[in-house]
């Protein structure tokens, strides 16, 4: 059975965080017109977009934001038009140092702001536990340098390494930030197809909360306490020969998720070694799990933008074979 990686075992989407490896020097506003009586928190979100608001508020209640020189830690507090803001991000702890490598990349779309790639199986997105290069992000610093400024190289979500389909990147801190506020804010839409045991005779939703396994803590599970909220509605596609071709649409983004989910209501994905039956397992040679569709809100343009891949060949090949015995 395959390892798993940090990819697989690091709780839901990432988060964008300052760039690390570069010193900062305080930054200096205004509390613009318009916003009087507003939260600082919130105004500071305004005025910095390129943080995150969680690290914004890390930076009051650490005392590295002023209020007309004086320290300020109260995110409540109330602000007023004029007011000048200080913020000293000060030097964050450095991450590891990833090597660029010259690993070919399906690239869907490209410009200044995004790179959308089409994963192939076998890829894992980050280095990790027993993964310390050929990663998704190697690949990425070869290809745009400048990654190596933001956080991950840019990367906002992520896919198991046997999962294929499509991924954003951010080529920016404030693309990466944006990116994530809309994965918060549930504006990106993302669509796997997945072949599943069984015979699956409706379209359904799976609202269940997944956490870690109670015994085996490499795995997730449906939790009755202490989970994250999770949601995943299916679609029937296609009824083959001992499985069905599903739609999944997610709702939240938790760690394999899709896995979890469909293993809980009875129809393992073909192929999943983590939670598929043996004999579900061995129908296949990786979980039959394709994201097909990604849509989302371009941070630079503000145009509602949307991309598709077909399934890999490996994934007709196994529809096919199905449809064929029927």
């Amino acid at each position: 059975m395959t390892a798993l990686t940090l990819e697989d075992t690091q709780d839901d989407d990432y988060i964008a965080e300052q760039p690390a490896n570069r010193p900062q020097v305080p930054i200096c506003a205004t509390v613009p017109a318009g916003v009087v009586g507003d939260r600082l928190d919130a105004v500071l979100a305004r005025v910095w977009p390129q943080y995150s608001r969680s690290r914004l508020q890390g930076w009051l209640r650490e005392g590295r934001v002023r209020v007309d020189g004086k320290a300020c830690d109260d995110a409540r507090r109330r602000t007023f038009t004029g007011e000048r803001l200080e913020l000293d991000p000060g030097s964050l702890p450095a991450d590891t140092v990833h090597a660029p490598q010259n690993i070919p990349l399906d690239v869907v779309f490209e410009d200044d702001t995004l790179l959308v790639i089409n994963k192939p199986a076998g890829m894992v997105v980050h280095p990790g536990n027993g993964v310390p290069d050929g990663t998704l992000l190697n690949a990425l610093l070869h290809r745009v340098p400048g990654l190596a400024q933001v956080p991950r190289a840019g990367i906002v979500h992520r896919l198991d390494r046997d999962t294929t389909g499509l991924l954003v990147v951010a080529r920016t801190l404030e693309a990466q930030t944006d990116l994530v506020r809309q994965l918060q804010a549930r504006t990106v839409s993302r669509r796997y197809f997945a072949v599943v045991a069984g015979d699956l005779r409706a379209d359904g939703t799976v609202d269940a909360a997944i956490g870690r396994h109670p015994v085996q803590r490499t795995r997730m599970a449906v939790v009755q306490a202490g989970g994250k909220p999770a949601r995943t509605h299916y679609f029937v596609r296609e009824r083959l020969q001992g499985a069905t071709l599903v739609e999944c649409r997610l709702e939240t983004g938790r760690t394999h998720q899709i896995r979890v989910h469909m293993a809980h209501i009875g129809h393992s994905l073909l192929g999943d070694e983590v939670y598929a039956p043996r004999n579900v397992a061995e129908r296949f040679s990786r979980q039959a799990l394709h994201a097909w569709r990604l849509g989302l809100i371009h941070p630079k343009s503000g145009a509602e933008v949307e991309w598709e891949v077909p399934l890999p060949a490996d994934m007709e090949g196994l529809i096919a074979g199905l449809r064929i015995a029927t």
